[in-house]
């Protein structure tokens, strides 16, 4: 399964997966839209992320942490 921007529950459950000792709070959205592109299974294009996306799985990865 390739995973798109519009993925965010599952991007977000790989992120808490992948980095957990980061807090997602504190996360600015440069280094979560890169992280994003890092995950293995991710395949969709840098220029289809935006700021509504980036806030969506910042808030899922918050919910999956607590």
């Amino acid at each position: 399964m390739s995973l798109k921007w519009t993925d965010v529950l599952e991007i977000a459950i790989q992120l808490a997966e992948s980095k957990p000792d980061v807090d997602p709070m504190s996360v600015n959205f440069v280094d979560l839209r890169k992280w994003v592109m890092e995950l293995p299974d991710f395949d969709d294009k840098p220029e289809h992320s935006g700021e509504k996306i980036l806030e969506a799985i910042q808030a899922h990865w918050i919910e999956e942490r607590d």
